[in-house]
Formats: structure tokens, sequence, C-alpha cells
């Protein structure tokens, strides 16, 4: 990690220097457009004066419930339940999002840059409490993925001359340690066959052939999926399926009666929280709970919540963090350790640095240290394990 960190990654100054000056101008024309709109001068990034215009001047009237001091908060919820009640609305949130691209990025990233436009962010080992690591100064971990704004910053990143980066991202890795924790024999054949866990999760619920499996359903399997690994109540499971309760309910009822084993592992662990105070990855690591013996029910359903997701998560931060040790150890066997760097580890992925002319090797280094996790983990696992899937990019 300490090379990682010294290493650092490049960015492209005069690019993003040439999208700062156009984020600050598009934020001066949606200012002059909102006083257009608005008829006053207004900061708007002083929720006080935002609140005075949108709820006292113009007059409108949001669903959520009003603050102590009988003022509604300016919050992005409120605005977006307001998005077709006034012009404005729409420019207020894309001033919000600009202003945050450019402070939380681009001006972060310039200000890290180093003389040779190199951003060395500080990665923590113990920074999240599932064992992920965390980055900071700035966090190169958050860069946003959706939306043009967020598609721009992505493009500032650049190797350096005669280099290319290598991504390396774990395939679904937290419904593969799922199916190993739960010893469920339907998700551990499915990974075991090379099949799309969503189609089979959809086929199953649904009782259609994979082959019938609308896009409809298997978006909603993998909201049921994903929803699961998080300790996902039938309100949340509403709110992501966009549904009424009654059939998210449904879709919850029938999961567990589809795969009742997967319902009987969360029971087990959930028990043993209680019991024990704390839970473990595959590899042995603990995550304590005070809160899961709390008098209070929201503080006890909470660290339930918590104590189902963290062997999980936590056994899929054990794995990213020994393969990075397996990959060094082959880059150096294969003697080009100096030639390839680690500049990233972003949750499921890990992005390297390599000179252009070993890359293929430097690729089939990384992927198969990565697949080969558990074969080759100093600390022995007891369960039936399934494929590990790793799928690489460049750039």
């Amino acid at each position: 990690i300490e090379r990682m960190q010294s290493w650092g990654i490049m960015i492209d100054r005069p690019y993003f220097e040439t999208l700062a000056q156009r984020m600050k101008k598009q934020l001066a024309d949606i200012e002059a457009n909102v006083v257009d709109l608005a008829g006053t001068t207004i900061n708007l990034n002083s929720p006080k004066q935002l609140s005075e215009l949108l709820f006292n001047k113009l007059g409108l009237k949001p669903k959520t419930k009003q603050k102590a001091s009988g003022a509604y908060t300016t919050n992005a919820e409120t605005l977006e339940s307001l998005i077709d009640a006034h012009p404005v609305i729409p420019l207020i949130l894309e001033h919000r999002e600009v202003q945050k691209l450019l402070s939380t990025y681009v001006e972060a990233l310039l200000g890290h840059a180093d003389v040779n436009n190199i951003v060395h962010a500080t990665f923590l080992q113990h920074g999240a409490a599932t064992g992920r690591f965390s980055s900071t100064n700035p966090n190169l971990q958050n860069i946003p993925i959706k939306g043009d704004g967020g598609k721009e910053v992505r493009h500032g990143f650049i190797a350096r001359p005669r280099h290319v980066f290598i991504s390396s991202d774990y395939s679904q890795i937290e419904l593969r340690v799922l199916a190993m924790l739960s010893g469920d024999e339907r998700l551990i054949e499915t990974f075991a066959a090379g099949e799309d866990i969503h189609t089979r999760v959809a086929s199953a619920m649904f009782h259609v052939d994979p082959t019938e499996v609308t896009n409809d359903m298997r978006r909603k399997a993998k909201v049921i999926n994903f929803g699961i690994l998080y300790g996902m109540g039938v309100s949340a499971l509403q709110k992501n399926l966009g549904t009424t309760r009654g059939e998210a309910a449904a879709f919850y009822e029938n999961y567990f009666k589809t795969f009742p084993t997967i319902g009987e592992y969360l029971d087990r662990t959930k028990s043993f929280a209680r019991e024990h105070g704390y839970t473990e990855t595959m590899f042995g690591r603990r995550r304590y709970f005070p809160g899961i013996s709390s008098g209070a029910p929201y503080l006890r359903a909470f660290a339930e919540r918590m104590a189902v997701n963290a062997p999980i998560q936590g056994t899929n931060a054990d794995i990213v963090k020994i393969a990075i040790a397996l990959i060094d150890t082959d880059l150096r066997t294969a003697g080009i350790f100096d030639k390839v760097h680690l500049v990233l580890q972003v949750h499921d992925e890990l992005v390297y640095e390599a000179e252009e002319t070993i890359r293929e090797k430097a690729e089939q280094i990384i992927k198969d240290a990565m697949v080969q996790v558990f074969e080759r983990s100093p600390i022995a696992i007891d369960a039936q394990r399934v494929p590990l899937a790793v799928s690489l990019g460049k750039g």
C-alpha cells in the first residue's frame, strides 16, 4: 500500500484546468438564469436564502415535514419532489451537481497533484469497518461514474508516457461469497456452471425457463439479490423495486421460499451475533456489534443488518487484500515488479499501471492470482468453493 501511495496516479492538469473554467462559467450561467426566473438575486449555496425563495416568495409546498424552526429543508429529496413545480428547481439541482463536481473532484485533484501532476492519495487498510480500504486526501474511490460530469472527471486520469492502465474487476464477488457462506446448492451450481446468477434466480423465482426470463424479471431478481446482501427489508425493497408494498412483500417471501438455505444462513448469522457479539469473515476476521443487544429496536435492527453483511463484504475485502499480495509475489517472480504498479483499489477492483511492452504478461499474472486466491491463500477456509471470475479492461 505504501508503494501504491508513493507511485500515485497521474492527472492531465491542462484538461482539469480547462474543465474547472468551463464549470465555473456553467455555474455563473445557471445563477443568472435563476435570478431571471426568481426576480431576485440569491446565493444558491445558502439553505436559508433558498428556503426563503422557494417556500415564501414562490409559495411552493413540499411533501417533506418542516424542521423544528418551522422552515422547510432544501435537501435533494425535497427538491426532487418539487422537480415539476417550478422551472427554477431543475436549475438549482444542476447547480449543486456542477458545484460538487468542481469542488470535490476537479479542484481537489488539482490541489493535491504534485509538480509532476501525480496525485498521491492516502489509502487506509482499517478505513472501513468491513475491512475494505478507504481513500483520503483526496478520496479516489468515489470518483463518479454516472452522468456526463462524472465521465468528464474520469477522462482526466491518464497513464504515464509509455504506460497503460489495467483494470481487473471481480465479477459478482459478494454473491459468490454468499453462495459459499450459505452453502446454497443452487447458487453454487450456477456459479460453477458459469451461468448468469440474476437470470438463474429470476428463473427460479418466477417459475419460468431461463430462456423466458424478461429484462424486467432479471432486474427485479438483481435488486433482491443485492438487497439480501445488505439485510434489506420489505420497505427498502419496495423503494428499490419501485413497486407496491404488497408486491415487494410477495417477492421477498418468494425469494426465501425459493432459496431457504439463504434464509437459514441469515438467521444463523443473526443468532450467532446476538450470542457472541460478533461475526467472522470466511478467513476468521471478526467484527463486533455492541448494538446487537440494544434495548432500542431500531439500533438492534441496524446492528443485525450490519452483522448479516459483515461476513460477506468482509470476506470480499479479505479476498482483495490476499490477491494484492499474491500479485506482488508473482510480479517479482516474473521479473517485472518494477514495471507494474498498483495505482488504485476500489471495492472489487484493482487498477494497475504497466509498461506497454509487458501489458499482456502483466494482465495474465494479475488475473491468474485473483482467481487463485482460495487455492493459494495462507489461511485455509472451511466452505464449498465457487470459482472466482475476473474481468479485465485497459486504457
